[in-house]
């Protein structure tokens, strides 16, 4: 079970150049999947685990996943976050900090659970400003499918995050227990990564039309 980690340190890479001049740092790029499941194990979390490796792999990322079950009670402990538990605030910070967010919840009463909710109810409003985001879900069978399109999506509308274009669901007839098996669910994720990767390259390097600002968008501009 996994547990929520601060985000990662700044990595330095040494690159070719003028031996005089002190090189360039690079940081690591980080990928943070978030699992809104009340329950642990969790075949959500096994899917925020496969999708936020992939995104990892292929941005040659640094990659962790928090698991909200394990957090109830620190998100339990006030309405404010200065009064959440310690665990629950290093989680926040380690989704705020992310370069990448990978989020994924059950479908609970046709959307997503209170427990996800709940989390990025503490989220600071602009902290998630063209910040990219996967969308994924679990349901027990297809009808749930529109949980991303039509509850997470507008949520991440909000923060106005950079919403990736393909959603990724899985049933629980794509899992074998606690492992997907589902052929078609891993050539929809190497889908999505494929096609996002130069979106998210671009993002990340600042050379997007919004050019990792995140002023412009704010209500009091317009």
């Amino acid at each position: 079970m996994a547990s929520p980690i601060s985000p990662p340190a700044a990595g330095t890479a040494w690159s070719a150049g003028d031996p005089v001049s002190p090189p360039a740092a690079r940081r690591t790029l980080t990928v943070v999947g978030i699992s809104g499941s009340p329950t642990a194990p969790s075949k959500t979390s096994v899917l925020v685990h496969e999708v936020t490796q992939s995104f990892a792999s292929g941005l040659d990322a640094r990659a962790s996943v928090i698991e909200l079950a394990p957090l109830l009670q620190d998100l339990a402990a006030g309405p404010t976050r200065r009064q959440l538990g310690s665990n629950a605030r290093r989680a926040l910070e380690a989704v705020e900090a992310a370069d990448v967010i990978v989020a994924g919840s059950p479908a609970y009463r046709a959307t997503y659970t209170g427990l996800f909710k709940l989390f990025f109810d503490h989220i600071g409003q602009y902290a998630l400003v063209d910040k990219p985001v996967v969308l994924t879900a679990t349901g027990g069978s297809d009808r749930h499918a529109l949980l991303v399109e039509h509850q997470m999506r507008p949520l991440f509308g909000f923060f106005q995050a950079l919403t990736l274009p393909l959603g990724i669901f899985a049933t629980s007839a794509d899992l074998d227990g606690y492992r997907l098996q589902s052929d078609a669910v891993r050539e929809r994720i190497d889908v999505s990564v494929r096609r996002t990767l130069p979106l998210i390259r671009s993002q990340l390097s600042g050379t997007s039309s919004f050019n990792g600002r995140t002023d412009v968008a704010r209500p009091d501009f317009f």
